[in-house]
């Protein structure tokens, strides 16, 4: 029975890269008439705004529909950094167009890359090379810039996939730097189901799994708190939440 999962995983995942692909070439009329050439702010709203309708018609057809709950959080004309768990690479292109309202990532810069793709990639990205002090340090400039403009700033807290058994990794410091730096609030963002539709140990793997995205009651600095402070309290309620809710 496992054998014949796995195959099916994998032709599956060859449907999922041949409709990515499709929708993503589709995508890129309205990316370069509407988007492209536009300046940010209007630029990143205009893009995820177009990017949710090419996730909801991807997901549909792959079989995972994205269920969404909390986007009352989101209080008008306040801005956010948006910490998500990360299980699976399915997580990046379902979290930034699930937020409301404009946002970008912080993201690998060797993504960008790729061509056509990475054209889209860094449209909605803080590009960062992990590997360069000088890179991680203007990513922070630039997330802090992304803050001011009136975007929402979207953070994988764990650095990397959660390939343990436990239901989160440790957290870095960066988000919740930015946050005690830049007084902004933070929402955390969690995501279940992902491992299991593209489970990070498989490979080239994707199942049909129903998609749910949950976001927490906005987690506001308090006053004095370190980093260390609040990156503890944070990781507490995504872990506390995930282990009741999984």
């Amino acid at each position: 029975m496992q054998i014949i999962k796995n195959i099916f995983g994998r032709i599956w995942a060859a449907w999922g890269a041949l409709i990515f692909v499709s929708t993503m070439l589709l995508f890129l009329i309205p990316f370069f008439l509407f988007i492209y050439f536009q300046k940010d702010p209007r630029k990143t709203n205009r893009f995820i705004r177009y990017s949710r309708i090419w996730m909801d018609v991807f997901l549909g057809l792959v079989g995972c529909p994205l269920t969404i709950r909390g986007r009352e959080y989101f209080k008008n004309g306040k801005t956010y950094i948006v910490v998500c768990n990360h299980n699976a690479l399915i997580d990046v292109p379902v979290s930034s167009p699930g937020i409301p309202g404009g946002n970008k990532t912080i993201a690998k810069a060797e993504m960008a890359k790729i061509p056509l793709f990475g054209l889209i990639y860094q449209t909605g990205s803080i590009l960062v090379d992990r590997k360069n002090e000088k890179s991680r340090r203007e990513s922070y400039t630039k997330m802090k810039e992304v803050l001011d403009m009136g975007l929402h700033m979207c953070i994988y807290p764990e650095g990397t996939r959660n390939t343990s058994a436990e239901p989160i990794k440790p957290f870095h410091d960066g988000a919740f730097r930015l946050a005690v730096t830049s007084g902004h609030a933070i929402i955390p963002m969690i995501i279940f189901n992902s491992r299991k539709a593209n489970p990070p140990d498989k490979g080239f793997y994707l199942m049909p799994v129903k998609l749910k995205m949950e976001f927490l009651p906005e987690v506001e600095v308090l006053p004095g708190e370190t980093v260390e402070q609040l990156k503890a309290r944070v990781f507490d309620l995504m872990k506390n939440f995930i282990v009741q809710h999984q």
